[in-house]
C-alpha cells in the first residue's frame, strides 16, 4: 500500500503541482465564511457570491454586527441560506470574543463554531496553518479514494481516518486539494475519463 500511495501521491503532484484552494478570499475570515457557504454548493457559486457579501462587510467587526436577515440577501444563491447566514454572523461574534478576531489554529476550538464540520476545519488548518496530516473529505476525496482502494464506505470521518493512517501527514493537505482538481477534470462522478487517467492501474473501476 505504501508503494502505491506514494505513486499516486507522485502523479498527482506532477499534474498539479501548485495546488490551492478553489476559494477566493484575502483574509482568513473570509476563507472560514467561503467554506461555509460551499457546503452542498459549488466553489464557483460561492466565488459569484461572496464579492458582494465582502464588500458589504469588509471587516470581520462588520460582519459580526451585520443583520442576519441582510445576509441572508447575499448568500440565497448557495443554498440553505438561512443556516448558513446565521451561522457566518455568530462564527463571525465567536472570533471576536474568543479568538481576538483570528482563526483559530486547533481542531477543538475550529469545531466549536457554528457551522464548523471537520471539514472545515481540516480545510482551515491545512491552508492556514499548515497542520501536518490534515485530510479534507468532501465528495470528491470520498468517491476518488474509495475507486482507488485507499478507504471504504462513504461517512466522511471514517474515510478521514483511514487516509490519515496511509496518507503521509506533510502531504496530506496538499493531496486533498489535488483530488478535487483531479475529480473536476477527469475523475468526475458521472462520466469519468478513465480513457485519459493516468491512475487507472490503480482504479478499482476499470
Amino acid at each position: 500500500m505504501e508503494h502505491k500511495v506514494q505513486r499516486i501521491i507522485s502523479i498527482l503532484k506532477e499534474k498539479y503541482p501548485n495546488p490551492e484552494c478553489a476559494l477566493h478570499y484575502k483574509e482568513d475570515w473570509q476563507l472560514l465564511i467561503a467554506v461555509r457557504l460551499s457546503a452542498q454548493c459549488t466553489d464557483a457559486r460561492v466565488n459569484q457570491v461572496t464579492p458582494a457579501l465582502f464588500a458589504a462587510y469588509p471587516t470581520l467587526e462588520a460582519m459580526a454586527q451585520a443583520d442576519i436577515g441582510d445576509v441572508e440577501e447575499y448568500v440565497h444563491s448557495c443554498g440553505f441560506y438561512k443556516h448558513k447566514a446565521r451561522d457566518i454572523v455568530l462564527a463571525s461574534q465567536m472570533l471576536l470574543q474568543l479568538h481576538g478576531g483570528k482563526v483559530p489554529g486547533s481542531m477543538e476550538a475550529l469545531l466549536a463554531l457554528p457551522g464548523v464540520g471537520r471539514k472545515t476545519a481540516n480545510l482551515l488548518l491545512g491552508d492556514l496553518y499548515k497542520v501536518p496530516g490534515s485530510v479534507v473529505c468532501d465528495t470528491h476525496c470520498i468517491r476518488i479514494c474509495g475507486r482507488l482502494g485507499l478507504s471504504q464506505g462513504k461517512e466522511p470521518e471514517k474515510v478521514e481516518q483511514q487516509l490519515r493512517k496511509i496518507l503521509p501527514p506533510e502531504e496530506s493537505s496538499d493531496f486533498c486539494h489535488r483530488i478535487v482538481l483531479f475529480g473536476r477534470e477527469i475523475c468526475t462522478a458521472r462520466s469519468p475519463k478513465c480513457g485519459e487517467c493516468p491512475l487507472s492501474p490503480w482504479c478499482n473501476q476499470v
